[in-house]
């Protein structure tokens, strides 16, 4: 046995060696076989008139040789190539429900994209064994060989080669031998079994003539049987589309429109229904490859929070809106509007007619900094506990001319200004500004707020507030526990009779108080109340019941407004203490008399009076004193009962006695800087009035004489 063994594998070897050459020599000779039976039924079909086009390069398409793998594919769909590049390729043999990897690369003058690599315009390659494709204009289209039909009974496929051969040519050693009659055919749309082409009946044909002929009846049988299904789909469909035009017909009335007029709406019906039906396929597929990302999340161990589509409605026509900002002002709303938009800051609802706000009314605004929902019919009551606790950068709020009685709640932290004048406020507990630690400007007026229903706790937790307005409510006297930080206090409009010394104790940067339109008198301002104040400049007390200019000012005073009161007098060094020095003196409306005025009321501001106005008084003549004011600007003297202006009352033309010698320039330093005098509506003689009365002043034209008043 060991002797055979040496020379029995030299057989063997030389065996295989042969059978090799063999099933190569069957290769190329079935190769060309089948190439040239290809280019005859190309040639019989373009002249029989079925392509009429011609590819120059079809000579150069040649089938290379590839090994097929183990089992034959399955088929593909017919193809049409419509630039004639390969005639028809109607095989039926091919690649049926494998996906295509390839893809158009658009832009590039009809390059393709097959498995990673560009393909020019017109290049033919073979990605799979018997396959054959081509890049046409971008598109890449691909076919299978034609085979050329066998008389013999069976048929089988040897490895290595893609058309079948007879039977008795195959070697029995070849493992990879697959029956033609396993091959799956299918074209186009899966047509029934009986338009599939049969191996027998080709089989049986004597000729080649009439296996051509027999393979060509049956694909263009194929063809016509699908044009005739797309056809009657075509059918199917421009008739119910006509039933609907009829039914369509007998439900409307033609209402004077025209038969083409009508089918006109009715398209376009039917094309917004078409619309309406994608866009819900559309839903459904979003939902679906929603829900498939969130099981691919919940795989990974996450779970996101799915937000539903919120299709918001369109504003009013009066609205506008910009890039930030969306403005209803006077549109007619009876709610706030769903708005669903992050990027919004600011949102104006002034002057509609709005109830409520719900705790959701801002969910879809979150952004949000500034509302104005002024002059709505807003109550206390349709306002949620909750509807402004998720705005968490919203920096002010006005709610002006509304209904409520008390200051919503739970209102956002980042909030620096509060509007909520003209309502019925008629409380403010120690917790309803909790929280606003950031708060600026606080304005209350017009409410029912009295200092019985405003808790000395209400402005505790407000750390950052310097502009407090609470005009026009029914206080009388100055609310308690005000701010340490307030710079700005206005009480106008009320009932206060009195200035405790306490009032002000802890408000050291105040800087404004208006207290106009009260019920004050001199003696009831406390002579401790704000005369220690370092940082107090402005005070308005006008249109009270004041018989002099208060004493106890605060010596930081700047502005002292008194215009309506019923001041007789200008107490001497009443300004005396003050530093730098009053700057502005109103005493407008009054009733001043030459009496009550001394020559010392205004020491102490002859250095720093800018505007003293002492129109509407009943002053005879010009007070004493003027000529002294070396920065005064601004003079009223008008509607008083003057009738001359003496030389040196306004305009001071000389030194005094105990000056020796004049000295131009340092008179000329110490020039008045008057610019506006008005002495109108009095009883001037213009006429009688001496040259040098006006002579400091460098405009006369700022100087106003007339009219004047006669007995």
């Amino acid at each position: 046995m060991r002797a055979l063994s040496k020379p029995y594998k030299n057989m063997q070897v030389s065996s295989f060696v042969y059978y090799f050459l063999l099933v190569s020599l069957c290769i190329d000779f079935s190769q060309n076989e089948t190439s040239a039976v290809l280019r005859r039924q190309r040639r019989r079909m373009r002249f029989r008139g079925l392509r009429k086009s011609s590819y120059a390069g079809r000579r150069n398409l040649r089938q290379p040789r590839m090994k097929l793998p183990a089992r034959a594919a399955p088929s593909i769909p017919l193809i049409n190539i419509d630039d004639g590049v390969m005639g028809v390729f109607d095989s039926l043999i091919g690649l049926g429900g494998h996906e295509s990897s390839y893809s158009v690369l658009p832009g590039k003058k009809g390059q393709c994209t097959a498995n990673g690599m560009i393909m020019f315009d017109k290049a033919v390659w073979s990605p799979k064994p018997c396959i054959t494709c081509l890049c046409s204009r971008g598109e890449v289209i691909c076919d299978t060989t034609m085979c050329h039909p066998l008389k013999c009974p069976k048929t089988i496929i040897p490895a290595g080669e893609c058309c079948p051969v007879c039977s008795d040519t195959a070697s029995s050693l070849d493992s990879n031998i697959v029956s033609l009659e396993d091959i799956t055919e299918l074209s186009g749309d899966s047509p029934e079994p009986n338009d599939l082409l049969n191996p027998d009946v080709l089989s049986t044909a004597r000729t080649q003539t009439e296996k051509d002929e027999l393979l060509r009846t049956e694909v263009i049988e194929i063809k016509e049987k699908e044009v005739h299904k797309k056809g009657e789909k075509r059918r199917k469909k421009k008739g119910k589309k006509n039933q609907k035009y009829k039914a369509y017909q007998k439900e409307k009335k033609p209402n004077g429109r025209s038969d083409e007029e009508r089918r006109k709406l009715f398209e376009e019906e039917e094309l917004q229904l078409e619309k309406e039906v994608i866009k819900k396929r559309q839903e459904v597929k979003t939902r679906e490859r929603d829900a498939e990302q969130y099981e691919s999340d919940e795989d990974d161990g996450t779970f996101p929070i799915p937000v539903p589509p919120i299709e918001t409605p369109p504003l009013p026509a009066a609205c506008s809106t910009s890039e930030s900002t969306v403005s209803c002002i006077n549109a007619k709303l009876t709610q706030i509007p769903p708005i669903s938009d992050p990027d919004l800051t600011s949102l104006d609802l002034t002057g509609n007619i709005i109830t409520t706000i719900s705790n959701e009314a801002f969910n879809g605004i979150p952004n949000l900094e500034w509302i104005d929902l002024s002059k709505n019919n807003i109550s206390s009551s349709g306002i949620g506990p909750h509807a402004f606790k998720t705005l968490k950068k919203l920096k002010r709020l006005y709610l002006d001319g509304n209904m409520l009685v008390h200051i919503p709640s739970e209102l956002p932290s980042t909030l620096e200004e509060i509007k909520i004048n003209d309502n019925q406020l008629h409380a403010i507990d120690e917790d309803a500004l909790q929280g606003l630690k950031n708060l600026v400007t606080l304005e209350l007026e017009g409410n029912k707020l009295s200092e019985a229903n405003v808790s000395p706790l209400a402005f505790y937790p407000l750390k950052s507030l310097s502009y407090l307005r609470l005009g026009r409510n029914k206080f009388r006297i100055i609310p308690q526990g005000l701010p340490m930080t307030l710079e700005e206090l206005y009480l106008e409009n009320n009932q206060i009779e009195e200035v405790s010394e306490i009032c002000f104790n802890h408000t050291r940067k105040i800087n404004v108080i208006v207290l106009k339109h009260n019920k004050l008198e001199e003696h009831r301002i406390a002579p401790l109340a704000w005369i220690n104040q370092e940082n107090l400049e402005s005070i308005d007390l006008s249109y009270n019941k004041l018989y002099h200019v208060p004493s106890y000012l605060p010596k930081s005073l700047l502005h002292l407004i008194l215009i309506g009161n019923q001041i007789e007098r200008i107490p001497g060094y009443v300004f005396g203490h003050m530093k730098p020095g009053l700057e502005y003196l109103y005493l407008s409306f009054n009733k001043l008399t030459d009496d009550g005025i001394d020559p010392i009321s205004f020491f102490g501001a002859y250095h720093s009076l800018r505007e003293l106005f002492l129109d509407h008084n009943d002053l005879k003549s010009v007070p004493f004193g003027i000529e002294e004011m070396r920065k005064l600007r601004f003079l009223r003297l008008n509607n008083n009962k003057i009738r001359t202006v003496p030389p040196e009352r306004i305009c001071r033309t000389h030194l005094h006695d105990d000056d020796v010698h004049y000295n131009s320039e340092e008179n000329e330093n110490e020039d008045s800087r008057l610019e506006h005098v008005h002495l109108e509506n009095n009883y001037i003689n213009t006429r009688q009035l001496s040259p040098h009365s006006f002579s400091c002043i460098r405009s006369y034209c700022s100087v106003v004489l007339k009219p004047q008043k006669t007995k």
